[in-house]
């Protein structure tokens, strides 16, 4: 019995082993198998639960690097392959060209300390021409990396000078590979009665996970769509979502900012509160930042989840100044935090960047300041912990699992096969 029990299995494996040009002929079908399963499984959502501060390191105004003065850090992105962050100046290629630095930031043990920010590259952004950007031909803003390891910046151009704002993407030696149009309700005007305000622009700049869409939005509103911010006055961004299929804008939505936080003293000097960067989460939710800043008080940050899921495209109205705006389902908003509970001075925060994991589980939230060249201010690097939670019940498996799972299945049903037939 034992015997015949040992040929039979033999036998079968040989069976198997002879069609195994067979099996891996429809391999191809494993692949599209487990295509279909992760098609059927997105990746699993997350829900913020909490932000917890970890720290902080700064450098003063004038602070050199490679010849270039550090400053004016208004976005950053995280490059994971690499682990370092690219962050871009935005210094209008005066101080020296236009440009973006890598940087190392150490929170390996849970926390940010003091020098655990090191600058470790410097690149300069080149024009169409290859050539490095004139002084005052942009005004660099936000900055994201794609999965191709290019880099997408906006720009918030000039309104006074009637300089565009611009939306390109780079390759990480800074050579311009392409310009995304921008459409025509965003450009300024001579006459001053639409378009972007000047520096209120494109600050912000965000990819989401799957890499098919990428989202800019103005600081402030339009000149034909609504006030500035004020004391006790919203102002009326748009949120501009590009297909990066297409490569063009797909759809806008209305983001209305939050009123300028304090009265600034003296009472008519400078003020301001702006939507200054996007995070995606996943292709509806996203973590934006708002700062609002007020002569003799100082800044005011507040960092918000933002949902899209229910919020009105507004592409096709070109004025929103000429509608009824309840009408419109504008991005819903929660605060998440407000960095006055923090403790620590703020400088002029502006951009925002999920960093790698920490050890805990929890994401890591870097964010920066430009300092804008200010004596009287400093470049600030702040590090979070994000709490978060499943969005459901159930983990998805990682790809390559999936396609392990995949494999095995495959095979016990050619196995089953082999035995009843």
């Amino acid at each position: 019995m034992m015997i015949r029990c040992w040929c039979k299995w033999l036998n079968l494996t040989l069976a198997i082993m002879s069609k195994i040009d067979k099996f891996f002929t429809s391999f191809c079908f494993i692949g599209g198998l487990t295509a279909a399963l992760l098609t059927a499984h997105p990746a699993q959502a997350f829900k913020i639960t909490g932000v917890d501060y970890l720290g902080q390191s700064t450098f003063p105004t004038g602070f050199s690097f490679q010849g270039t003065e550090l400053g004016g850090l208004s976005g950053i992105t995280y490059d994971a392959s690499k682990d370092v962050y690219y962050s871009i100046s935005d210094d209008r290629s005066e101080k020296a060209p236009a440009r973006f630095y890598t940087l190392k930031i150490d929170i390996s043990q849970g926390s940010l300390k003091q020098g655990g920010v090191m600058p470790v590259d410097v690149t300069t952004l080149l024009n169409i021409n290859n050539q490095p950007f004139a002084p005052l031909s942009l005004d660099p803003e936000g900055i994201a990396l794609t999965s191709q390891g290019s880099l997408f910046i906006s720009s918030e151009g000039d309104a006074n000078q009637l300089i565009n704002p611009f939306v390109n993407e780079f390759s990480l030696a800074g050579q311009q590979l392409q310009t995304l149009p921008v459409p025509q309700k965003f450009l300024p005007t001579a006459a001053k009665d639409s378009g972007i305000r000047n520096n209120l622009a494109f600050e912000s700049l965000t990819l989401t996970p799957d890499q098919k869409y990428l989202f800019t939005a103005t600081e402030n509103a339009l000149v034909q769509d609504g006030a500035v911010a004020d004391i006790k006055v919203a102002s009326p961004s748009r949120i501009l979502k590009y297909n990066l299929v297409t490569g063009k804008p797909e759809q806008e939505f209305l983001y209305v900012t939050d009123p300028v936080a304090a009265a600034p003293n003296p009472v008519n000097s400078f003020k301001t509160n702006g939507l200054v960067d996007l995070l995606a989460v996943n292709k509806d939710t996203f973590l934006s930042l708002e700062r609002s800043f007020s002569t003799g008080v100082g800044n005011t940050i507040k960092l918000f989840e933002v949902s899209l899921e229910k919020a009105t495209d507004i592409s096709s109205i070109n004025s929103l100044s000429a509608i009824n705006l309840n009408t419109i389902k504008p991005a819903q908003k929660k605060l998440l935090l407000d960095f006055e509970k923090l403790g620590v001075t703020l400088d002029n925060i502006e951009g925002l960047t999920f960093g790698p994991d920490l050890a805990d589980g929890r994401k890591s939230l870097i964010v920066v300041s430009d300092n804008n060249f200010s004596p009287i201010q400093f470049t600030q690097v702040l590090a979070f912990g994000i709490g978060t939670k499943s969005a459901a019940h159930r983990s998805v498996p990682e790809p390559s699992a999936l396609a392990g799972l995949v494999f095995a299945a495959l095979v016990s049903i050619k196995v089953k096969r082999h035995i009843h037939s």
